[in-house]
């Protein structure tokens, strides 16, 4: 039976469970679980994660623990009860481990891997305190270490800021928001500004002397030293080296290691340096024989210096070199480093063994104990300890010190009847009172152990010696009595025997007769001479004598002569025991000398402070048993020498003998009747404050107040216990009496002096201090009256001096702080003063951070929900007396200007902050009734107006995410809760008091401008919180938005008709609620929408004013939204919302005004699609196509759909700025021309605008125009910026401004020569398809062609593509693919190259027109590419496969040309027709001739410097032939059977024919060209051609050509006739008359191209005989049937660098199995797998070819009876490639009249009417009247280009392009293309082509147009003429003209000529220009 459980209710889960029995509850090893029920060893419960789902688990998987419950029952919550540090460690720990993974996978591979460490550190540390096995202490350290590594943990994950006390979170509820605030500013703080060390330490170490010849032993001594007081600062540190120069004692570490402590600040500069002095011990001479003395001195070997400031640059542990100097002279010795620090480099100079001091010196900061934890490896090896000289900064009570510091410092010797001065040595000894020598006190320094004697360093020959070397010592107290220094001098002999001779001695006792010390300072001490034999073990002997030169001159002036001998030394003591003050002596002994008491207590303030605190108790005692011996006589004047001494203990340097103090007041003082003497004093000079002229003595009486007040305190407590508590009475009058003195004197204002104000002042700071003692004796409600009357005596007046002001202020901080203010009875008192002084000052806004703490302080006192009556009277208090002036605060500090220095910022955040959470802690006390009462306290309805405007304002600044930082959501929570609190109770008044006749817009607007940025606040998004976090604020505060939500829909429907006054004004931001993903928020938003389009619509009867303020509100939301993943959440919810979202459709579906509602909803529903995008897109970092793409889908639907002309503007700018970071300099100048477009060259003033000043249009477009050319210029579209350089110098010609028309016209001409001198690459261009649900709106299931960038191929184009769409999958094949691709949710790619097909044919197949010209139309203004798939279609004859060989040509037609303001445009229409095979023929024939031609006249104009290209095109198509190769043709298309079944292809087999034939004329010609200009070496393949030729013509039947074909062009009778440069000949007549020949209407250039590789085997010769062609026969064997099974079943034929894309059945080799012939797969997606889009040129739609007419002498008739009138129109073709090395291709055409009129065009032939023209006139330059199409291609840059061939078949040319690349053409030196044709062995021979299908006509209204509705192409330099009526833009229009105008003058003039005929053709009438919109103002 299943039993609740009492008291196991919470459990960790120790080993997971399945859940795999019935009702089981699956469970991790880890979870926590909450209890509900058990039965026999189960228990049925929930898991805290998932507390929905409950089931039951087996008891012995669960470790209880300890918890209590709340609420027991259905809804009973459990918390642990266990260390509130645990549960946050464990809730930590679970967070952290989530976000731990999330580091990997972001690869922040540092963070993740500190993160972990910290982590199992934590573990570590929670175990030891689960044990619970720790020192109290020890647990506060492991939980200060816990605390700290959580807050970096969550610091470093961007988590909250967690506030503490003492180690433990703290709940926000438990305590006041001041205080709050405080603790989350101090964890702020600790976190940001780490505290200065006031105290730092040097660590040295000493690592070796690097010297070349040592050979002695050294002594090292360090020390600090003051350059500035010329002195040293510390004591030294010792330490000694073996010969070698390293340390004695490596295994001692404090032997060799330092630290130098106590250093201040201000001892961190850098004249404080580091010294080391050098000393050998050894010989006296350096250089001396070993044997030459046995004896050892200590001898100066050199010195280091080293300024401290060199080490604060960095902390580093590198060893430093010092380097050693030695002074010239030994006697400068004892200054060395001075003059090394002052660079004397004269008294100095290197060492003579250039040695070099190693060492390492580390800058520690903090006090000494905490390096001893940082640093605890050293302090364990051991390090000694080097202090400063004498006592530290901070003296602390109880430290023992007796250190007496001896300097030797020099003396002054007799010769002693030498002739050379002496070798003086010293001997220093401590002999005490028994004469016996004290051991082991002396100390050289720190680091080696103490010595009981010294000596000196030895000078060499020097009676004047200085030595200046600093001695400790230590010696105890006890033996300082009696104790003397003695100091021998020796002579050091330098013989042999090196003996030291004793010729003197000086002593000096330590301590005086009268029990003072030696005196610091220099001492003479005189030198008594004595022989070597002296005993000086008999200390009486000489103790006698006078010691020092001082007293002995004074007593004995005649023996001056006899003492000529001197020497001196400094002493100076350090003790905390003994004195040298003879004052403080004879005031400690008073009762021997009564009579000296009073000079003593005068003296008293001369005595060093130091002297004063070393007595301090003796001292204290006695003052008070003076004063109890007379204090009549002594008791001012030991009063005054009680402030004296409790003043010096304000110093900081006794500061902490306070406590001294303390002590002895609780502890030893006795004086039970000095209160008496005490008050008397102390009210005297209170009453004589206000007369006194010089206040000094006053002040100083009234700062020691405090302790004045402990010393009358205790003493009247001690009078109590001795008499039992008599004179009480007497003592509160005394003290009321006191007060009212100070009462007097405070409400006195100062009199000009200001001295008054300063006592007041002084008083003032020091009289809080005075509560505490006053408490011990008194009431609590009686101080709280005496401290009230004498704070509310205070002048109130504001004009008085302002410190005296902020003391005041500081006293009622301090007041507020003190133990009196936290009694609530004492408070109650006290509170009104305190607020009126605090009002006060918030009113005039002086002191405010004062007054801030103040108010903080206040507020900490009154607990949440504190329900006492004291407190809600408090609050009535606080409410009444600062509410009002509170808000008027925030409101002024938060306008102020932000201050610029950091220091002040922080000030300024800090003050803001508290009187925030001040403000925040009222009104969470106010309760009900405190609201009804503030809101009843109004007078009148403007005064609430006015407060409620106020309030609401202040709460709009709290909610500014600058209020707090941004991991304070703690705080920000806590906040919100009191806003929304807050306005919940005003609310109420708004609708009371301003509905209906009382409606204030202001008030209302104010209102539901605060509650929309509530809502939006970033800290209340819960979604994106962790669901732990989101589950923890919803259990405390609830979802705080929907709160607001629903109050926000209640007050709008309390508006009525009001709401009209908010339409639009509000949709915005209502909008922006909306979008907030919280399903309850949008049920309660949604209906308010639908109210507003009602609302708008019964007003205006549209939504014109919603739609407008909708469209910029999703805008700025969009550009707010930049980077953040929220607003995309945000988004997608609009689509929803406006979309399929059932309350609002449902709602306008039952509306009258339906129709406009839904349309309203589709365009939003639109562009937010398109801002979506548009926001996603810009997330990444940088610029790609899918970002300018997205901006150009933008920018044209808010131009087309919306109007919005400054969005439209906006975007153009944003587009441009894209563009130009991506280096697109062509598309920008197109981008920018959108907006020149805009303006007109009118004088109107414009606005400021984006980065626009403010002038007139004409400048703005003057500005306009010159960047747009300059950016064409930059992107090398010479041809658009000179157009544009016309314009504006039309309008500087109109302006005479004839400086700025010659630049003008300068720039032009540079822009001319450009086009003529730097070479252009033509790009290529690919189609690409993006399929798939997964790709962003605008590119969404949509083909677009893009314009790859220079030298980029097929191969990086994709993988640019695949970069940019990282998830995309790219698509084997070129079909179109299926609907299941379109709905996938994935992104599919498709890319192929596509050829583009220039509009304009004029320039392009005019004669003499250089390359450099015709580049640009080649490539540019292109509407429309190409892309050819070949197929089979029909049985497949394996004999010859070309009779069923097909190829379907794509057209694809954009909706704007390329270059146009993007790089890509989407394809509009897509055309699809089929060659058939004879047709194909028929091209491939075509292009071949032309080929020739090109490359014979190229070689008659000696255009080629290598004739290899022609004799590869020669030997290509002659050995082909041979071979059988054009015989295939004969075969397939020339048999009866053919010739019967297609009875309508009559025509095109005639043409066939007539170009087979004139393939054999072109031949014959080329073989005379070849045989003249064939080298020597080459005649054999030469002879081989020729006679190959005469099979071929046999094979034709041909003997003699028929007249019509003589009259060709075959011979150059007269060798080559003069031909213009870049042109093909004039003429190819053998007379020279000009001739067109008759060729193809469908000629193309096209490529040529070879590969050696591929040719060089047998089987590609074989499979070259059917392509006609020296190319690759790999490709063609992937493409073409072929005749000859045995020549296309080899393997190795096809290179591995083609592959076809084509269906198997189109490449139709014979061996492929059939399961391949038919699919439409493995199109490759590289150049070098081109599908076969360049093998089969575009065909010329019959409309284009042009009538055909020969001239010549003895010209057969030009009309020919078998040719068909479209056949006979003729098309001059341009060769496409480049006659000169290394250069780009350039066009050659042909020229020639037509004489005959043209015939028109069949019909049925026809693309469209348009294309139905006649010519008028005969063309003057045989140009043709209809557009022609003129495709170009370029190698794959796998293959080389051969300059010079000219073909447009690809079948041709040997290589053709797979269905994503076409032909490219690359600029490459002929040599490299020669040297590969010249190893080709293959001879191609013609091959049969696919002849275009009859292109369906269509009538004139068939005719496809553009729709106008559709977004206009940008603009582009030329339109398309006859496609469709689309105005020029005006900026880039050309005038029309009658004569097309030479070129180059006008690069597109050609185009306007072409315009013109074909507006004339088409329209009845000139089409006037659309105006330009207009931009207001913009």
């Amino acid at each position: 039976m299943w039993i609740p459980t009492e008291h196991e209710k919470y459990g960790v889960v120790i080993a997971s469970f399945r859940g795999t029995v019935p009702y089981g509850l699956s469970l991790e090893i880890g979870d926590t679980v909450q209890i509900l029920e058990k039965c026999d060893g189960w228990y049925r419960g929930f898991a805290l994660k998932n507390p929905n789902i409950k089931g039951i688990f087996p008891s012995s998987y669960v470790h209880l623990k300890n918890a209590c419950v709340k609420n027991k029952g259905q809804f009973e919550m459990v918390i642990p009860t266990e260390d509130s540090v645990i549960t946050e460690m464990t809730s930590t720990l679970r967070d952290w481990g989530s976000m731990w993974k999330q580091l990997y996978v972001r690869n922040e591979g540092d963070l993740f891997h500190r993160l972990w460490h910290i982590m199992n550190e934590i573990l570590d540390l929670r175990r030891q305190v689960l044990v619970g096995h720790l020192t109290h202490d020890r647990m506060k350290d492991v939980k200060r270490h816990i605390t700290a590594r959580l807050d970096w943990g969550n610091e470093q994950l961007g988590l909250d800021l967690v506030p503490r006390k003492e180690y433990a979170m703290v709940d926000p509820e438990d305590i006041s928001i001041t205080e709050l605030y405080r603790l989350m500013e101090h964890r702020h703080r600790k976190k940001d500004t780490p505290v200065q060390a006031s105290s730092h330490h040097l660590f040295v170490q000493m690592k070796s002397l690097m010297c070349s010849n040592l050979g002695e032993e050294l002594e090292v001594i360090f020390s600090l030293f003051d350059s500035k007081e010329n002195r040293p600062i510390s004591e030294r540190f010792f330490l000694r080296l073996n010969r070698n120069g390293l340390p004695k004692a490596p295994d001692k570490p404090e032997r060799h290691c330092s630290l130098f402590v106590d250093l201040g600040s201000s001892e961190l500069r850098k004249d404080i340096y580091i010294t080391v002095h050098i000393i050998r011990i050894g010989r006296m001479g350096a250089g001396e024989k070993k044997n030459a003395c046995s004896v050892q001195y200590r001898r100066p070997f050199g010195c280091a210096v080293l300024s401290i400031a060199d080490l604060l640059t960095g902390e580093t542990k590198d060893d430093l070199v010092l380097k050693v100097y030695m002074c010239n002279t030994e006697s400068e010795w004892y200054q060395i480093h001075e003059n090394i620090i002052k660079k004397l480099n004269a008294r100095y100079n290197l060492t003579g063994s250039n040695a070099g001091l190693a060492v390492s010196l580390q800058l520690l900061h903090g006090d000494i104990e905490q390096i001893r934890r940082e640093y605890s490896s050293v302090f364990s090896h051991g390090v000694s300890i080097t202090r400063k000289l004498g006592f530290s900064d901070i003296i602390m009570p109880g430290e023992m010190r007796n250190d007496l510091y001896i300097t030797v410092e020099r003396g002054e010797f007799e010769k002693g009847g030498k002739s050379v001065a002496r070798n003086v040595e010293v001997t220093m000894f401590i002999v005490d009172s028994n004469g016996q020598p004290l051991k082991d006190f002396i100390s050289f320094g720190s680091g080696e152990p103490l010595a009981s004697e010294y000596h000196s360093f030895v000078l060499y020959h020097n009676n004047s010696p200085r030595w200046s070397e600093l001695l400790k010592l230590p010696i105890p107290v006890d033996k300082f009595r009696g104790s003397h220094i003695r100091f021998e001098f020796r002579h050091c002999s330098t013989k042999e025997k090196g003996e030291k001779k004793l010729f003197g001695f000086s002593f000096v006792p330590l301590m005086q007769e009268d029990g003072r010390t030696l005196p610091d300072g220099t001492h003479e001490l005189i030198v008594h001479k004595c022989e070597e034999n002296t005993n000086l073990q008999d200390t009486t002997r000489y103790l006698k004598f006078p010691f020092s030169k001082v007293i002995f001159l004074g007593n004995n002036n005649q023996t001056m002569k006899a003492t000529k001998e001197s020497f001196w030394i400094t002493s100076f003591l350090c003790s905390t025991k003994l004195t040298q003050n003879g004052d403080m002596l004879d005031l400690l002994k008073w009762r021997t000398h009564p009579d000296k008491i009073t000079g003593c207590l005068s003296k008293l303030k001369e005595i060093d402070g130091s002297e004063i605190v070393k007595f301090l108790q003796d001292t204290l005692d006695t003052l008070f048993g003076i004063l109890d011996e007379n204090s009549q006589k002594y008791g001012s004047k030991v009063f005054d020498s009680l402030v004296h001494i409790i003043n010096l203990l304000q110093d900081s340097k006794f500061h902490h003998f306070k406590p001294v103090m303390d002590t002895y007041i609780e502890s030893h003082f006795a004086g039970a009747l000095a209160y008496r003497d005490l008050i008397k004093v102390l009210k005297w000079y209170v009453d004589r404050i206000t007369e006194a002229e010089r206040q000094e003595h006053i002040q100083e009486v009234l700062k020691a107040q405090e302790y004045i007040f402990k010393y009358i305190v205790q003493s009247r407590r001690l009078f109590s216990l001795a008499t039992g508590g008599q004179n009480e009475e007497e003592f509160r009058c005394c003290i009321q009496e006191l007060l009212m003195s100070v009462r007097f004197f405070l409400s006195q204002e100062s009199k000009g002096t200001g001295a008054l104000s300063q006592s007041q002042a002084v008083f003032l700071s020091s009289f809080p201090a005075v509560y505490s003692e006053l408490l011990k004796l008194f009431d609590v409600r009686e101080v709280a009256n005496l401290v009230q009357d004498t704070l509310g005596s205070l002048p109130t007046i504001m004009h008085v001096d302002d410190s005296l002001q902020a003391i005041k202020l500081q006293c009622i901080g301090k007041t507020v702080e003190s133990q009196l203010y936290t009694n609530p009875d004492s408070r109650y008192i006290l509170l009104p003063v305190v607020l009126h002084h605090l009002h006060i000052h918030l009113q005039e806004q002086k002191d405010l951070i004062m007054c801030a703490r103040i108010l903080s302080n206040v507020f900490c006192l009154i607990k949440k929900n504190s329900s006492e009556k004291s407190v809600l009277e408090e609050i009535d208090v606080i409410v009444a007396s600062l509410l009002d002036i509170l808000l008027r605060t925030i409101l002024e500090i938060t306008s102020r200007p932000q201050a610029s220095s950091s220091a002040m910022r922080l000030q300024f955040q800090d003050v803001t902050g508290e009187f925030v959470a001040c403000l925040l802690s009222l009104l969470r006390q106010m309760t009900d009734r405190h609201y009804q009462q503030l809101l009843n306290s109004f007078n009148t309805k403007e005064e609430l107006r006015d407060f409620l405007l106020q309030i609401f304002t202040v709460f709009r600044i709290l909610i500014r995410p600058e209020m707090f930082p941004k991991d304070w959501t703690v705080m920000r929570l806590v906040a919100n809760n009191v806003i929304i609190t807050t306005v919940l109770y005003l609310s109420d008044a708004l609708r009371k008091n301003f509905l209906n006749e009382n409606f204030d817009y202001k008030i209302w607007d104010s209102y539901f401008y605060l509650a929309v940025i509530f809502i939006n606040q970033l800290c209340l998004q819960l979604e994106m919180f962790t669901p732990s976090k989101k589950k923890k604020v919803l259990e405390k505060y609830g979802d705080m938005r929907v709160t607001m939500g629903c109050e926000i829909f209640s007050m709008w429907q309390n508006l009525g008709e009001h709401k009209l006054h908010f339409i639009p004004a509000l949709i915005g931001p209502f909008l922006e609620v909306t979008l907030i993903p919280q399903p309850d928020l949008r049920n309660v938003m949604i209906p308010i929408f639908h109210d507003m389009m009602d609302w708008e619509q019964r007003r205006s009867g549209n939504f014109k004013q919603v739609e407008a303020k909708l469209i910029d509100k999703l805008d700025s939301l969009m550009s707010e939204g930049k980077g953040d993943e929220t607003y995309r959440e945000l988004f997608n919810s609009i689509i929803p919302l406006f979309g399929p979202y059932p309350s609002l459709l449902k709602k306008i579906e039952r509306e009258t005004w339906r129709e406009s509602g839904v349309s309203l909803i589709a365009t939003v529903t639109r562009l937010m699609e398109r801002l979506l995008d548009y926001r996603d897109c810009m997330k990444i970092g940088e610029v790609d196509g899918k970002k300018i793409g997205c901006t150009v889908s933008l920018l044209n639907f808010y131009k087309t759909e919306l109007n919005k002309e400054e969005m439209y503007i906006r975007y153009i700018h944003k587009l441009y700025d894209l563009h130009l970071k991506a280096q697109n300099f062509t598309e920008a100048a197109y981008t920018l021309l959108l907006y020149d477009e805009l303006l007109e060259w009118s004088d109107r003033p414009l606005r400021e605008f984006l980065t626009y000043p403010m002038q007139t249009e004409w400048q703005r477009k003057e500005h306009l125009h010159l960047t747009i050319i300059q950016n064409f210029d930059r992107g090398k579209c010479w041809e658009n910026g000179i157009i544009l350089c016309r314009k504006i110098a039309e309008q500087y010609e109109s302006y005479y401004d004839y400086r700025n028309l010659s630049k003008m016209r300068m720039m032009e001409a540079s822009l001319y020569d450009k086009i003529m001198d730097q070479q252009r690459l033509e790009p290529e261009f690919f189609r690409v398809g993006f399929y798939g649900k997964k790709f962003p709106f605008f590119l969404r299931n949509k083909e677009f062609v893009c314009r790859g960038h220079d030298y980029e191929r097929l191969e990086a184009f994709q993988q640019r593509m695949l970069n940019e769409f990282p998830h995309a999958i790219a698509m084997q094949h070129a079909n179109q693919p299926d609907e299941t691709i379109f709905q996938a949710e994935a992104q599919y790619l498709q890319i192929y190259a596509v050829t583009p097909i220039p509009e304009s044919q004029e320039v392009l197949q005019r004669e003499g027109v250089p390359d450099n010209i015709k580049s640009f139309y080649k490539v540019n203004h292109i509407w429309k590419f190409r892309y050819d798939r070949p197929f089979h279609k029909g049985t497949k004859d394996k004999e010859n496969e070309f009779k069923s060989l097909w190829v379907e040509r794509t057209s694809l037609y954009l909706v704007q040309s390329l270059p146009g303001i993007s790089r890509w445009f989407e394809v509009e229409k897509r055309e699809v027709v089929e060659m058939s095979p004879l047709e194909n023929a028929i091209e491939v024939l075509e292009n071949k001739n032309q080929q020739l031609k090109t490359l014979i006249s190229q070689c008659q104009s000696r255009q080629m410097q290598n004739i290899n290209p022609l004799t590869m095109c020669l030997n290509g198509v002659i050995d082909a032939a041979v071979n059988g190769g054009v015989s295939r043709y004969q075969e397939a298309f020339f048999v009866k059977d053919y010739i019967l079944s297609h009875p309508e292809d009559g025509e095109k087999i005639a043409r066939l024919r007539e170009l087979m034939l004139e393939q054999a004329q072109i031949l014959e010609f080329g073989l005379a060209v070849h045989e003249k200009f064939v080298p020597q070496d080459m005649r054999p393949l030469h002879k081989k051609l020729v006679d190959q030729f005469f099979v071929m013509k046999s094979s034709f039947g041909i003997q003699e050509f028929p007249a019509c074909i003589q009259a060709s062009p075959v011979h150059f009778p007269n060798g080559s006739p003069r031909v213009c440069r870049n042109s093909a000949p004039a003429s190819m007549s053998p007379d020279g008359t000009r001739v067109i020949p008759r060729r193809s209407p469908l000629s193309y250039p096209a490529v040529n191209r070879y590969s050696s590789s591929s040719l060089s085997s047998q089987a590609s010769a074989e499979v070259s005989n059917i392509t006609g062609q020296s190319e690759s026969s790999d490709e063609v064997f992937n493409m073409q049937p072929s005749p000859s099974t045995s020549s296309l079943s080899s393997t190795h034929s096809a290179s591995p660098n083609v592959t076809s894309s084509a269906p198997s059945s189109a490449r139709a080799s014979p061996l492929l199995s059939d399961k391949h012939k038919h699919s439409r797969e493995n199109s490759c997606l590289s150049p070098r797998d081109r599908p076969c889009s360049a093998i089969y040129p575009t065909p010329v739609e019959p409309s284009q070819r042009m009538l055909f007419n020969h001239i010549g002498d003895g010209a057969l008739p030009r009309s020919d009876p078998n040719l068909s009138a479209p056949e006979k129109a003729v098309n001059p073709t341009p060769s496409s490639w480049s006659l000169d090395s290394g250069k780009e291709a350039k066009n050659m055409s042909d020229s020639g009249k037509l004489i005959s009129p043209p015939v028109p065009p069949r019909p049925t032939q026809t693309a469209s009417p348009a294309r139905h023209t006649t010519s008028v006139s005969p063309s003057p330059a045989g140009r043709s009247p209809l557009k022609s199409s003129v495709q170009s291609f370029t190698p794959s840059p796998v293959e080389y280009n051969s300059p010079g061939l000219s073909s447009n078949s690809p079948v041709l040319s040997g290589s053709y392009s797979s269905g994503i690349s076409s032909l490219s053409r690359c600029s490459t030196s002929e040599t490299s293309g020669f040297e590969n044709q010249a190893n080709e062995q293959s001879v191609p021979v013609p091959v049969p082509v696919p002849v275009p299908m009859p292109v369906p006509s269509f009538s004139g209204s068939e005719e496809p147009v553009r729709k106008e509705s559709k977004t206009p192409p940008p603009y582009s330099v030329y339109e398309r003429t006859l496609r469709r009526p689309v105005p020029l833009p005006h900026s880039l229009s050309i005038p029309v003209t009658s004569e097309p105008p030479a070129l180059p003058p006008k690069p597109l003039a050609a185009r306007s000529s072409h315009l013109e005929n074909g507006t004339r053709r088409t329209e009845p009438g000139p089409r006037p220009r659309p105006l330009p919109r207009k931009v207001s103002q913009l």
